[in-house]
């Protein structure tokens, strides 16, 4: 029950996260978001306990009577938090595994897990020789197998690199989708407050407001007053732990950034959406992955006409989107497949 509930608490937090506000778009990924969730929290924990052993020396790894018992000795290192333990109990291998980039939903991740063990967990034997840990009300599999060598029982973390990862982009990236698209709302929905009385009306060119002023897509609302396009977020994200400064944090693992215009390969030629000091000729974002190949491969491109495209820009994916200062999707950037990936305003 108490699983049950904090992953329906967890899906809905999500659900606001990206969906800002209660218009009508549809809502791309999500079931398989939320389908997903449960399994990419356990695999999302393996990568961040051997984050934890990366600056650790290198320790002969523990072997275990039964796979019950490294099971059990795995959830205690982990309550416990001692890395040096961890490191002892999951071995060397798969240290290049990194951090997801985000520090607070790594340190959610191992609180989700621990709930998740406490309420049931078992082993599950593959054969003989190989066995899987499953946690949760909804028998999350650990993607770390269990193995048997010369009749020990011990963690095999190289061989659970690939799906770490795996599952770990894939929901970073549905999530960095969603947030694309809610920011079209946030932003549609700031240009109709028009909270700075703007003539004529523009869009937001922050996401923080300045102090005093309603220039962003978020402040701080008073008791009598609207709340902000991104204000039921922002919430959300202070309450997980995010803080919001103008300082470059990743979010689920992707960075993201407002472009005050669009070049001659967007939609409608060359536009500088800026003019006199407003925004009012359009808006656009890319988000990018904080860690590439680890938190997130594609980039992400999205403007007021709600459409996103995506493109891998490789190993130099951050210095690249640093640069970039314009909506500018050539033929090498694709539209994300699904037929549902369009804002409604």
């Amino acid at each position: 029950m108490v699983v049950a509930s904090m992953a329906a608490a967890s899906i809905d937090a999500d659900r606001s996260m990206t969906r800002l506000k209660g218009h009508a778009m549809h809502n791309p990924g999500q079931a398989v978001l939320s389908v997903a969730r449960g399994r990419s929290v356990v695999a999302a924990l393996f990568g961040v306990l051997l984050t934890m052993c990366l600056q650790q020396a290198a320790f002969a790894q523990a072997k275990f009577v039964t796979p019950e018992e490294a099971a059990d000795k795995l959830a205690a290192a982990v309550r416990s938090g001692a890395e040096k333990g961890i490191l002892h109990i999951l071995g060397p291998d798969g240290k290049d595994i990194l951090s997801s980039g985000d520090t607070i939903e790594d340190e959610k991740t191992r609180s989700l897990f621990l709930t998740a063990f406490d309420l049931r967990h078992q082993v599950v034997k593959e054969d003989d020789d190989e066995a899987a840990l499953v946690v949760g009300s909804q028998d999350w599999p650990m993607p770390i197998p269990i193995i048997r060598r010369d009749g020990k029982w011990s963690f095999d973390a190289a061989a659970g690199r690939r799906e770490i990862l795996y599952r770990r982009i894939g929901r970073n990236e549905l999530q960095a989708i969603q947030v694309s698209l809610a920011y079209v709302d946030a932003q549609n929905d700031y240009i109709d407050m028009n909270p700075e009385k703007s003539d004529p009306p523009a869009y937001a060119q922050k996401v923080i407001s300045s102090e005093g002023k309603k220039d962003g897509l978020y402040w701080p609302a008073a008791a009598n007053e609207s709340e902000s396009p991104l204000g039921a977020a922002f919430a959300l994200a202070t309450a997980a732990g995010y803080r919001l400064t103008g300082e470059r944090t990743p979010f689920y693992g992707y960075y993201y950034k407002i472009l005050p215009a669009q070049g001659t390969k967007a939609p409608g030629g060359a536009v500088n959406y800026v003019v006199n000091g407003k925004m009012i000729g359009g808006f656009a974002l890319i988000a990018y992955p904080a860690v590439y190949g680890n938190s997130g491969v594609m980039t992400f491109l999205v403007n007021h006409d709600g459409v996103v495209y995506q493109k891998d820009l490789g190993e130099k994916t951050d210095e690249i989107a640093s640069d970039i200062n314009k909506f500018n999707p050539d033929q090498t950037w694709k539209k994300v497949p699904g037929e549902n990936l369009v804002a409604v305003h």
